[in-house]
């Protein structure tokens, strides 16, 4: 890699500690600011690439178990900075939209901490490898307005009835302080595009009317298309913003194997990704 790679796995810390480095190295350059706070009260870092009209919104860490996705896209942004990129429209990059499940994921239930045993309970025990949700126990990319309260009728055949590790959708559409304050954000903001990280599969999902960028995406990292089916195509932030908001939208599965991915994985999973990171406004601006 030409630059220095985050501290993995990537926990609320190590995030900061590497916005601070990028902050030391491009001073004002990457316009960090906190889109809002967790649960848990942890900032949700935001930075800011370019100054162009329009922005797209590329996300990391919906699901706690994908944090190498925060990787992924702090090293963009010291990767764009570095190489003196330019794009047709501000970057904004999220690269831990989930903090407080990253922290559990990684770390386990905090001694101390308010929602402790109600984690335990949710988990069925201390093991937290494969925590998804936040700290209620919601499953973000569940959470958002579109086709919620189907959703909520699969939840229940699946024997999901609160709180979970993964799959609850959350009592109502944007409950949670993370991805209500994203969808407020995207709202109220001249979004043009968004790219989703997740993990895994090498699979690029997008909505209805995107075929044309979905293809240029696939085209770019070597990853295949498909349209979400199932649970999976209920309360995704892809899926809202395309259907309620006409923005286009893609959700990018990155790597292939077992989450959480392994470090050793993240040097060729950056490279796949990187183009389409680096075009994705280009592809948009086209578009228009």
């Amino acid at each position: 890699m030409k630059y220095d790679v985050p501290t993995m796995p990537t926990d609320h810390k190590a995030e900061l500690s590497y916005i601070e480095k990028i902050e030391e190295r491009f001073p004002g350059m990457a316009g960090a600011v906190c889109l809002g706070r967790s649960v848990s009260g942890r900032a949700i870092p935001m930075l800011t690439l370019g100054d162009g009209a329009g922005e797209c919104v590329y996300v990391g860490a919906h699901h706690a178990s994908e944090h190498i996705t925060s990787a992924l896209l702090l090293y963009f942004v010291m990767d764009a900075l570095s190489s003196g990129a330019s794009f047709p429209c501000r970057v904004t990059v999220i690269p831990c939209l989930n903090p407080d499940g990253v922290e559990l994921q990684i770390h386990g239930a905090s001694e101390g901490d308010l929602l402790r045993d109600r984690q335990l309970r949710m988990n069925g025990g201390d093991d937290f490898t494969h925590w998804q949700a936040n700290a209620r126990g919601v499953d973000l990319n569940h959470n958002y307005n579109a086709g919620f309260y189907e959703y909520k009728k699969i939840e229940a055949e699946l024997g999901i009835l609160g709180g979970a590790p993964t799959r609850y959708a959350g009592p109502y559409p944007e409950s949670e302080p993370e991805s209500g304050r994203l969808a407020n954000y995207i709202s109220f903001n001249d979004v043009r595009g968004i790219l989703t990280l997740h993990t895994q599969g090498e699979v690029i999902y997008y909505g209805k009317k995107m075929t044309k960028i979905a293809k240029e995406a696939a085209r770019l990292t070597g990853y295949a298309l498909e349209s979400a089916s199932g649970a999976p195509s209920y309360g995704g932030l892809t899926d809202w913003a395309t259907e309620s908001l006409g923005i286009p939208s893609l959700t990018v599965e990155c790597g292939l194997g077992e989450n959480p991915l392994p470090q050793s994985d993240f040097p060729a999973i950056y490279e796949r990704i990187r183009p389409l990171l680096f075009r994705f406004p280009e592809i948009l601006a086209k578009r228009a």
